[in-house]
């Protein structure tokens, strides 16, 4: 029986880069790491990245509102435009923000082209 959950991951082809990113960009902590996988954690979320050894990874069709497949984690933010510069300055690519009617979103790539998505629900 399923009885909770252990991990959402992304691959990546730099693990050192890549924890630096998380790190600088969203404020993430690494609780545990070896060349292969380091877990980043906020709040009782873990992060997992999974190294790909160097290779590759593929580009998955995206757009201004995230993923047209596979996963987009998305984070919950209370500043969104200082999260924009923290993401920027740590070498994000943003992918597009909108106010919508439940909030204002914010989409970004990680530097190996992992879309991740920021929301700020409105009160």
């Amino acid at each position: 029986m399923i009885n909770g959950y252990q991990d959402f991951y992304y691959n990546v082809k730099d693990m050192d880069r890549a924890i630096q990113f998380y790190s600088e960009a969203l404020g993430l902590k690494k609780s545990f790491g070896h060349e292969h996988w380091a877990s980043m954690m906020i709040g009782n979320l873990n992060l997992g990245l999974h190294w790909t050894e160097g290779k590759t990874i593929p580009i998955t069709p995206r757009d201004s509102h995230g993923q047209a497949c596979g996963g987009t984690l998305t984070l919950s933010s209370d500043n969104i435009a200082e999260d924009r510069s923290r993401i920027e300055k740590a070498g994000g690519k943003i992918l597009g923000e909108a106010d919508q009617p439940w909030g204002h979103m914010l989409v970004f790539e990680d530097l190996d082209g992992n879309v991740l998505k920021l929301m700020k629900a409105n009160s």
